[in-house]
């Protein structure tokens, strides 16, 4: 079973912190983290993003935005991306990576698109696809663990 992942996004902000910490709720023996591809080094969860996690009871208040690099791609297992081309880029970047790089719609072969500067309803459909890609992952991981 993968025992670090790290969930990817652009910015860092938005999707894959959500993603990060309800994928660490959800396998709470994994150590999981986040980062993204152009991130907003230093920054904090976007509100919207730290609302809808509080609904769920879940932190983000704590989050600050950290840039992909190649250190961190070699100390995970796996790491889980927003978007195809996501995928795409960091297999290119670190070529070692591939087989350890999955889509989080992975099983659906979706996409999330990013809610940043679109609204909540934008973070709130964005939400929804990282509900469905999260059961099939724990669902997958679990079964290998």
């Amino acid at each position: 079973m993968a025992r670090s992942i790290v969930v990817v996004c652009v910015g860092n902000i938005c999707r894959s912190p959500m993603a990060e910490v309800m994928l660490a709720a959800a396998l709470p023996s994994c150590e999981v983290s986040s980062a993204g591809l152009g991130a907003l080094v230093g920054d904090p969860a976007h509100p919207t993003s730290i609302e809808l996690m509080s609904k769920r009871g879940l932190d983000l208040r704590g989050h600050i935005a950290r840039q992909l690099d190649e250190s961190i791609v070699n100390g995970s297992d796996m790491v889980l991306t927003m978007e195809k081309a996501h995928t795409d880029y960091i297999t290119s970047q670190w070529p070692q990576a591939r087989g350890r790089v999955f889509r989080w719609g992975h099983w659906e072969a979706f996409d999330i698109p990013d809610p940043y500067r679109r609204g909540e309803q934008a973070f709130e459909d964005a939400l929804a696809l990282i509900d469905t890609g999260l059961k099939q992952w724990a669902d997958k991981l679990r079964q290998l663990g």
